[in-house]
């Protein structure tokens, strides 16, 4: 998902400077209702422009998952790293934040948009987590904040930050989010299993619908 406040958020934040002859990594890049990849390509214009994502589709150059980025790309090798509404979806949040801090060259910019507790569940397959702004605060505190704010029409946060060019990462073990499977903060995710009754029910759902989509979508084509 990329809605419209999304979109607003790039274009009243991003600099031209940040992009024009770098290399830009979009992380959960395949194009779902939207992407802000088109704008940042044609107006940006970046050296070169890397969507990864776990399965293929429209913008996605590289199937990679999140975790492994690093032992992908190597350390430092960004200019700036994007994220739009991955992050509520993986399921070792701190693995993927780490692995988008490290792959970002000293002096960089990660944007990163995602939702926050209120935001109905929505599994693609899974909803993990919510960020709230404090959160925020606390998973970049070893970077310059540049921009945090809540999304305007629905639950959700966005933020600018800078990697400094002293960095040092900081430890996330410690820090709590607020669960979607347990509807509580914890440390840890918890199991799927645990998952109540309802939630299971929608997910399942969620999954029959999809595949229901995809058949239509192959027939179609045919």
């Amino acid at each position: 998902m990329c809605n419209v406040e999304v979109i607003e958020f790039f274009i009243e934040n991003v600099e031209i400077e940040e992009f024009e002859g770098k290399r830009v990594l979009e992380v959960g890049s395949k194009y779902i209702n939207g992407s802000i990849r088109p704008f940042i390509e044609r107006f940006m214009k970046p050296k070169e422009y890397i969507g990864v994502d776990i399965e293929p589709g429209r913008f996605v150059d590289v199937i990679l998952p999140a975790e492994r980025l690093v032992e992908y790309f190597g350390e430092e090798s960004f200019d700036v790293v994007i994220s739009t509404e991955l992050l509520e979806h993986v399921r070792d949040w701190r693995l993927v934040v780490d692995n988008m801090k490290k792959v970002l060259k000293r002096g960089g910019y990660i944007y990163i948009t995602t939702r926050s507790r209120g935001f109905p569940y929505h599994g693609y397959p899974y909803d993990f987590w919510s960020y709230e702004l404090e959160d925020m605060v606390k998973i970049f505190s070893d970077f310059k904040i540049v921009c945090l704010k809540r999304d305007p029409s629905m639950p959700g946060v966005f933020i600018k930050a800078r990697k400094p060019e002293d960095w040092r990462p900081i430890k996330l073990s410690d820090i709590a989010l607020y669960s979607m499977i347990l509807g509580k903060r914890m440390t840890k995710c918890p199991n799927i299993n645990d998952m109540p009754i309802y939630q299971k029910a929608m997910l399942h759902l969620i999954l029959i619908i999809r595949y229901m989509g995809s058949q239509i979508i192959t027939l179609l084509s045919e």
